[in-house]
């Protein structure tokens, strides 16, 4: 029997039991397209092969040294978020809900006492990086890249020795195919719901771990056919403790999808592209010029950025401009009558909660940001506590605040106004946030983020060394030696 007369008979089938059920209107038209049609998959170019071969084939020496330089920044603040969440309320379920479970202690988890085996390990690291929301963010398309990438890379390197330059070398390719495949897909991707670093963060750790593991162009493209059934994440959990879970997910089943790959598991090798593919069901755009062009020429991950403040990064501008007017009016929370801020519309879609209740919820709110950032001057991981979001100074000053959405402003921008009980009127407009890419974060800032990350959980010879690591981390012998040194 050809295709076209299984596709007749499952049509024809398919309207005999629709019929038996009562249902006597015809096949809805989009599902007529997909009995009938292969989408002319031979027209597309063959993405999930292509990304494959990068994969697998790309070489440490091409990589520009601006991109290392880049690369090795996303992994310096990637282990201070993680050793910085390791204490956190979700990472501390997470761990006391797989402990019993987990098989051979090979891998640390960071900031902590235990070791779990890699799968676990990156599953809980990918958790305890992102729950503070302090992570590094590719602006383009706010993915946060490191999260799934390197916590599957660290917990597999201490399975399978390597060098600090394999390492590297696969941290740069996981996170430029991730970043890749968010741009084929958003913004559509992400208006459906999807939380993006977790549906594209299962790549890049599949193709980075596939690449320690030594695969082939064949099972790479076996790995990212496996990934591609794993897409996790949903933005509806932002301010719960699942949001966490996503990254760490991406990581734990990128990391499974290579393991199985490695043992010749198969999978589509059309599984991005394809008919039915990932692209299609995931997303109603797919921009595949986006992941193909100038692959290995044109790196994104030398757009990365990192968050000074520790909370959604759509945010940022306008808590910096609240700490700008802090520091130079020394604004009495008391004498406020009205705050008004004009933002980038994206942000009331992203941090619209006017009434957190937990410091989870408070880092989905421009309310309490743009309030604590007042009060306080400061954005880090104290502004977004439980305590801090059920301050009752902060909840009457969060009343008083009216966000307008503004299509002229920027996703870097924020335009502030405070009228003040005496008629006083402050102004503050923010051209490019700290932590934006025309505004980047110093190493020296990084470093800082990094001890205060750390303050409490590590010695400060423990966080001075390992930051050490961190910045020759291309020339280690062994890498993972930034895991043992994270541990407690």
């Amino acid at each position: 029997m050809t295709d076209t007369n299984r596709r007749q008979v499952f049509q024809s089938t398919a309207g005999v039991l629709l019929a038996g059920l009562g249902i006597t209107d015809s096949i809805p038209a989009r599902s007529a397209e997909v009995f009938s049609s292969s989408q002319k998959i031979s027209s597309v170019e063959p993405v999930t092969k292509i990304l494959a071969q990068f994969a697998a084939k790309a070489n440490a020496d091409q990589v520009p040294a601006s991109v290392k330089k880049e690369a090795t920044r996303t992994l310096l603040n990637w282990v201070g978020c993680a050793v910085g969440g390791s204490r956190q309320d979700a990472t501390n379920r997470a761990v006391k809900a797989l402990q019993e479970f987990s098989g051979p202690a090979k891998a640390n988890l960071l900031g902590r006492s235990e070791k779990f085996d890699i799968l676990n390990a990156a599953l809980i690291n990918g958790i305890s990086s992102h729950v503070l929301d302090y992570d590094d963010t590719h602006l383009k398309k706010i993915i946060h890249p490191a999260g799934p990438v390197a916590s599957a890379l660290l917990a597999l390197s201490q399975h399978r020795p390597t060098t600090g330059r394999e390492f590297m070398n696969a941290l740069v390719i996981g996170c430029e195919i991730e970043c890749r495949l968010g741009n084929a897909v958003y913004p559509d991707h992400y208006a459906k719901g999807w939380h993006i670093t977790g549906t594209t963060g299962v790549f890049g750790a599949a193709t980075a771990a596939g690449r320690l593991l030594g695969l082939d162009e064949t099972n790479m493209v076996h790995a990212i056919g496996i990934a591609a059934s794993q897409p996790v994440g949903l933005k509806v959990q932002f301010g719960s403790d699942t949001k966490s879970f996503h990254p760490g997910k991406a990581a734990q089943n990128g990391l499974l999808a290579a393991l199985l790959a490695e043992k010749g598991f198969t999978a589509s090798t059309v599984a991005l592209e394809g008919f039915d593919g990932w692209g299609q069901a995931v997303s109603t755009k797919q921009d595949w010029t986006e992941v193909t062009s100038d692959l290995g020429q044109r790196y994104e991950l030398g757009l990365n950025t990192y968050k000074p403040f520790a909370c959604g990064i759509v945010a940022h501008p306008s808590i910096d401009a609240a700490i700008e007017l802090h520091n130079q009016h020394h604004v009495n929370p008391d004498q406020i009558e009205a705050i008004e801020v004009k933002v980038h519309p994206l942000v009331l879609n992203l941090m619209g909660k006017t009434e957190p209740r937990t410091g989870l919820e408070s880092k989905f709110s421009i309310y309490h940001a743009i309030a604590i950032s007042l009060i306080t001057g400061r954005g880090g991981e104290q502004a977004f506590t439980d305590s801090a979001a059920q301050n009752a100074q902060v909840i009457n000053l969060r009343k008083k605040i009216k966000v307008v959405v503004d299509p002229a402003i920027k996703a870097d921008q924020a335009d502030m106004r405070i009228v003040q009980k005496n008629g006083d009127v402050l102004h503050q407009f923010i051209e490019h946030a700290v932590g934006s890419q025309n505004h980047p974060m110093s190493d020296a800032q990084l470093e800082d983020k990094f001890n205060g990350l750390t303050e409490g959980i590590l010695k400060p010879e423990q966080s001075h060394q390992l930051i050490n690591l961190c910045w020759r981390v291309w020339e280690l012998e062994n890498p993972s030696l930034i895991a043992t040194n994270a541990a407690v």
